[in-house]
């Protein structure tokens, strides 16, 4: 049984085992997928569809329990903790792909250049001696795997627009946050509305732009490490961003059915530090990305 003494302790339940078992399935299936077989595209869709039914009915049992007061201030100090150290991981994860990026550029390009020759003597001789040193590299070891690709995406353009989309969003998502607290609830919905909007459009630019740097620019994958570092950066934060959109979109029907009060109101906290989180792998996007 439920309780709720000092801390409340729910009972047993179903979504852990369905959570496990639904990413399980989506990542067989994209494997089998991308190994050519097809139908491991079926066995994605079912994963996701998983993933969709847990995350509806986990978050619908979590809102009925908050609704019904069962939360206690220690409750909510835990959920602080909890996403706190959620947001943590998240950085951890793009330190990871930001090391990687630095990594290419500031060590290994220059010594397969043959910089460094106390260092790495004539290492480069072995590896590659008709490796140039450039960003993007200009020069490929098998032409017939990969594509060379000699230009970087254009700082002053798309990626420009979206930056002051995101950090717009960050504004209204602030703004948001003060109507809530001083209970105007027009103001929390419109500048929610406003928030979500500004990051479906975000991710729409960014689709555009992908379709654009494949087909007229044929930056791909096999771009060498370029290309690898692009899509993996930005593609996760398109995902995250995607992914906050939705959040948010759930907070925002929360707020117009009449949730959150100004002294209760972890929930949209919580996607707001996301938010912002969001926002600040974008300006190191932007600038070690597109820009330097």
């Amino acid at each position: 049984m439920a309780s709720q003494e000092v801390y409340y302790v729910p009972d047993g339940s179903k979504w852990p085992i369905i959570a496990t078992l639904a990413l399980f399935t989506s990542f067989l299936g994209g494997a089998v997928w991308f190994n050519g077989g097809d139908i491991g595209k079926f066995i994605l869709l079912i994963g996701l569809a998983a993933v969709t039914y847990m995350f509806y009915g986990w978050f619908k049992d979590v809102i009925k329990e908050s609704l019904a007061g069962k939360y206690s201030k220690q409750v909510d100090v835990s959920f602080r903790m909890g996403m706190g150290w959620f947001i943590l991981s998240e950085v951890m994860f793009f330190a990871a792909f930001f090391g990687a990026l630095y990594y290419a550029r500031e060590f290994s390009i220059p010594w397969l250049s043959g910089e460094g020759q106390g260092g790495h003597n004539g290492t480069h001789e072995f590896l590659w001696p008709a490796f140039q040193a450039a960003w993007p590299m200009n020069v490929m070891p098998d032409p017939s795997r990969y594509t060379q690709y000699t230009n970087v995406i254009p700082a002053f353009g798309i990626p420009a627009l979206n930056t002051a989309l995101l950090l717009s969003s960050g504004v209204t998502v602030t703004l948001a946050h003060w109507a809530l607290q001083k209970n105007n609830r027009k103001s929390l919905c419109t500048w929610l509305a406003a928030t979500v909007l500004l990051g479906i459009i975000f991710v729409g630019f960014q689709a555009y732009e992908y379709v654009h740097a494949h087909q007229a620019l044929d930056l791909t994958l096999k771009g060498g490490i370029y290309g690898s570092t692009f899509y993996m950066l930005t593609g996760f934060h398109g995902f995250h961003v995607t992914m906050g959109a939705l959040m948010l979109a759930v907070i925002l029907y929360r707020s117009v059915k009449g949730h959150f009060s100004k002294k209760d109101h972890f929930a949209f906290e919580a996607v707001a530090w996301y938010w912002h989180f969001v926002d600040v792998v974008w300006l190191g996007l932007f600038i070690f990305v597109y820009w330097i």
